[in-house]
């Protein structure tokens, strides 16, 4: 897989309890990426954070220690994100998504004989 250099990053705010169908909902957002043949996601789990109701969420409160900050990260195309977007949109009840241009300097898979830019 190519991704143009001129990328994208979607970064979904979502707090760690999220769920969608039982299971954590930055599990489900991440294989759907997966499924719709994004480049690549990476989940980052917080260490302290707030959101839009201003409840401070850090590993030092215990009951709001079950609650952190998750961020997702994925670097695609813009149309890409776009769609994915509207695809999961109606499942992140609560939190928060950005999209920024991103220079694409390196995606490699690590296996030899596929050349630059493969996956």
């Amino acid at each position: 897989m190519v991704i143009p250099r001129e990328g994208y990053l979607l970064r979904i705010f979502i707090g760690e309890s999220d769920k969608h169908e039982g299971k954590p909902l930055y599990e489900w957002i991440v294989l759907k990426a997966r499924e719709h043949g994004l480049a690549g996601a990476t989940v980052l789990r917080g260490m302290m954070g707030f959101g839009a109701h201003s409840r401070l969420h850090s590993f030092k409160i215990e009951r709001l220690s079950l609650d952190l900050p998750i961020v997702i990260e994925v670097v695609d195309a813009r149309e890409k994100l776009e769609a994915f977007l509207t695809l999961i949109d109606d499942n992140v009840t609560e939190g928060l998504a950005t999209v920024e241009k991103v220079d694409v300097r390196l995606y490699r898979s690590g296996r030899s004989g596929t050349g630059e830019g493969a996956a």
